[in-house]
C-alpha cells in the first residue's frame, strides 16, 4: 500500500477538491446508511412485543454522560413511538418507520452516488497525466535511450500498462475511498451497541489481513513478470509487421509463428496463475466472513441468554445487520487490494520511463544562436556503449561549404552528423558553432538552424500540406506550393485526387520511395536552414528516383552550408572537401580529384562503388 500512497501524493493533488467532495459524500452515505439500519429495531420490537415498558419523555443533558445522553434520546424515541401507537395504531407505526426507512435509504444511495460521481474525475485525469507525461519524457529522452530499450515493449508500457493502471489501480480509488469510512462508520455504531462483542470480532480481522497480504505480494511479483512478457509479444508484434516482406521472402512463416505462439502461450500460463489467485479474494473472504459470523452468532447469543453483555434481541439483530454490511466493504478493500498490487505492477515498469534520466541537458544560461563563420570538430571522441566509435576527430566546415563524409558501412559517418543536432553528446572534445560550444546552445534553437534529410523518408499519416509544413509554424499554403517545386514534389501532388489535401498513408506508404523522398527534402526546404545534413538520402533509390532527388538536393544545398554522408559517387562529387572515414578516423580529405590521384581508400571506394 506505502507504493499506492505515493502514486496517490504524485498525481492526485490537481484533483483535491474532487477527492474532498468524494470523501464528504461517503461520509454521508455512510451515515445515512447506519442511521436506516437503525429502525429496525423498532420495528422488531413492535412486531414481537419483545418490550413491555411504559416510557414517559425524559429530559436531555447534554452537559452529563455520553451513556446519559444516548439513553435520553433512546427513551425519549421510543417514547414518542409508543405515543403515536397508542394515539393511532401499531400498523401506522410501522408504516411512519417503514417510510422514514425509504425516505433515509433514499439519501444513502444518492450520497454513496454522489461520492463516485466526484471520483470518476480524479480516475479518468490521473490516468492521461499518467499518458501525457509518458509521451513528453519519450519525446525529450534522448535517441541514445531507445538504442537499448525494444520499441514493441516501450508501446507496451505507454498502452497495456497505462491502461492496468487505469483498470485496477484508479478504479480502486473510489473503494479506498469509500470503504475505510464505511468500516470506520459502522465500527463505531457497532462499539456504540456493545464493545464486547465488537472487541471478540476484531480479533479475527488480523487473521483475514494477514492471509490476504501472502496471496497479494504473490501476486505483485507475478504481474510484473506478466507485464514483461506483455511488452516481449508487442516487441515481436512490431517486429512482424515491419519484417513482413522479408518473412515471405524466406518462407519463415512457421519459423515465427512458432516463436510467437511459444511467447503467446507461456504468457497465458502467467496470466492463468494470476487471474485464479486475483479470482481467490471474492471466495476467500466471503468463507472467512462466514466463519466470523458463525462464531458471532454463538458469542452473542451466549451474551443474551446470561444477560451479561447490555445487549437485546432486537439489537443484537441490528448488530448483526452492521456486521453483515461491513463485511462488503471490506471484502470490497481487500479485492482492491489484490488489484492495487497487480496494477502497481505496471506502475513500475512506467516508472522506468518516467525516470528514465536524460545525459543531454540544455545550460541554466544558453548563448544565442549565430552561425556566421563554421561549424568545428575538436579532437571529437564518442562511444554507445564500451568501443570508440569516433576517435580524435577534428573537421571544420566552412559556411556555404559543402562538406561530404564517405567511407565503408560503421565507420562513423552518421554518428558524425549526429552529434551536431545533440541528438548524442561527445564523450571528449567538442563541437563548436563560431567558436561556441554547442552545448552552451538550448537545444530548440540550436537545431532550428538546421535541416535534415535522411535516408529513410520519416513521413506521418497526414496531408502533403501537413507533413511538409511540419515543423515550421504558420506555413502558408503558397509556402508550401513553392518548397514543393523547388523539390520537384508538385506535379505529383497535383495528380493526387484532393492536391495537398491528400493523405498520403501511413509512414508515407501510399508514395513511392523517390516521392516519399521529394516531400522530405521539401519540408526541408521550406525549413530553409543555415546548416543542412544530408545523411544517404538517395541511396535507397532507383536511377531513376536518384536524378530527380538529387536535381531536388541540389536546388537545396545552394548558398548552403552542407554536410553530406554518401554512398553514391554522383552525390559527392562536387563537394568541396571529401572526408574519408575508416574505423573512426579521418584516414584521407580533399576535392574528388586528388583524392582520386591518390589511389587510397577512396579510390578504392569508387571502384566498388560502396560509399
Amino acid at each position: 500500500m506505502n507504493d499506492f500512497i505515493k502514486l496517490i501524493k504524485r498525481f492526485v493533488p490537481p484533483y483535491k477538491k474532487y477527492v474532498v467532495l468524494n470523501i464528504f459524500f461517503n461520509i454521508l452515505g455512510a451515515l445515512f446508511s447506519a442511521v436506516a439500519f437503525s429502525f429496525i429495531i423498532p420495528v422488531l420490537e413492535i412486531l414481537f412485543k419483545t418490550k413491555d415498558v411504559v416510557y414517559t419523555y425524559m429530559p436531555v443533558d447534554f452537559n452529563g454522560s455520553m451513556k446519559g445522553v444516548k439513553d435520553a434520546l433512546s427513551n425519549n424515541f421510543y417514547w414518542y413511538i409508543s405515543d403515536i401507537a397508542n394515539t393511532h395504531s401499531g400498523i401506522s407505526v410501522l408504516i411512519g418507520l417503514s417510510v422514514v426507512l425509504i425516505i433515509m435509504t433514499f439519501f444513502k444511495v444518492a450520497t454513496t452516488y454522489l461520492g463516485s460521481y466526484y471520483i470518476i474525475p480524479v480516475r479518468t485525469g490521473v490516468v492521461r497525466d499518467i499518458r501525457k507525461q509518458m509521451n513528453d519524457k519519450v519525446l525529450t529522452l534522448p535517441i541514445g535511450f531507445f538504442s537499448n530499450e525494444c520499441k514493441g515493449d516501450i508501446i507496451a508500457r505507454m498502452t497495456g500498462d497505462v491502461s492496468e493502471v487505469e483498470n485496477s489501480v484508479m478504479s480502486s480509488l473510489d473503494m479506498v475511498s469509500k470503504n475505510p469510512i464505511l468500516i470506520i462508520v459502522y465500527l463505531t455504531v457497532m462499539l456504540v451497541i456493545s464493545w464486547q462483542l465488537t472487541l471478540f470480532v476484531l480479533i479475527f480481522l488480523p487473521i483475514v489481513g494477514y492471509i490476504m497480504g501472502k496471496v497479494g505480494k504473490s501476486l505483485k511479483r507475478k504481474s510484473l513478470e506478466a507485464q514483461n512478457m506483455w511488452g516481449g509479444l508487442m516487441s515481436q508484434m512490431d517486429e512482424i509487421l515491419s519484417g513482413l516482406r522479408i518473412i515471405k521472402a524466406f518462407n519463415a512463416e512457421e519459423k515465427i509463428a512458432k516463436r510467437f505462439d511459444d511467447s503467446s502461450n507461456e504468457f497465458r500460463e502467467i496470466s492463468n496463475r494470476i487471474a485464479r489467485r486475483q479470482q481467490m479474494a471474492h471466495p476467500m473472504s466471503e468463507f472467512l466472513g462466514t466463519i466470523t459470523i458463525a462464531v458471532v452468532l454463538c458469542f452473542g447469543g451466549l451474551l443474551i441468554l446470561n444477560n451479561t453483555g447490555g445487549i437485546d434481541a432486537a439489537t443484537f439483530i441490528y448488530f448483526l445487520v452492521i456486521f453483515y454490511s461491513i463485511i462488503n466493504p471490506a471484502k470490497e478493500l481487500s479485492k482492491s487490494v489484490y488489484t492495487i498490487k497487480k496494477g502497481m505492477a505496471s506502475m513500475e515498469r512506467i516508472d522506468k520511463i518516467l525516470d528514465a534520466k536524460n545525459d543531454i541537458q540544455n545550460p541554466q544560461n544558453p548563448q544565442t544562436v549565430s552561425f556566421e563563420h563554421a561549424v568545428t570538430y575538436r579532437n571529437v571522441w564518442f562511444k554507445y556503449q564500451n568501443n570508440w566509435v569516433i576517435k580524435d576527430v577534428t573537421l571544420t566546415v566552412p559556411k556555404g561549404k559543402t562538406i561530404a563524409l564517405v567511407g565503408q558501412s560503421g565507420s562513423g559517418k552518421s554518428t558524425m552528423v549526429d552529434l551536431l543536432p545533440r541528438f548524442y553528446d561527445v564523450n571528449k572534445g567538442g563541437i563548436y558553432l563560431d567558436d561556441i560550444d554547442i552545448r552552451e546552445f538550448d537545444m530548440s534553437d540550436l537545431r532550428s538552424i538546421m535541416g535534415n534529410v535522411n535516408q529513410e523518408a520519416i513521413l506521418f499519416n497526414d496531408t502533403f500540406f501537413n507533413n511538409i509544413a511540419f515543423g515550421v509554424k504558420n506555413a502558408t499554403m503558397e509556402q508550401v506550393i513553392e518548397a514543393a517545386k523547388i523539390a520537384n514534389a508538385h506535379d505529383f501532388i497535383i495528380a493526387t485526387e484532393n492536391g495537398y489535401e491528400t493523405n498520403i498513408g501511413d509512414r508515407g506508404g501510399k508514395l513511392s520511395g523517390g516521392q516519399r523522398q521529394r516531400i522530405s527534402i521539401a519540408r526541408a526546404i521550406l525549413k530553409n536552414p543555415q546548416i543542412l545534413i544530408l545523411d544517404e538520402a538517395t541511396s535507397a533509390l532507383d536511377t531513376e528516383s536518384e536524378k530527380l532527388v538529387q536535381e531536388a538536393l541540389d536546388n537545396l544545398m545552394k548558398n548552403r552550408t552542407t554536410i553530406v554522408v554518401a554512398h553514391r559517387l554522383s552525390t559527392i562529387k562536387n563537394a568541396d572537401e571529401i572526408c574519408v572515414m575508416h574505423e573512426g578516423e579521418i584516414v584521407e580529405r580533399g576535392r574528388h580529384d586528388e583524392l582520386f590521384q591518390k589511389n587510397g581508400y577512396y579510390r578504392k571506394l569508387c571502384d566498388m562503388q560502396q560509399f
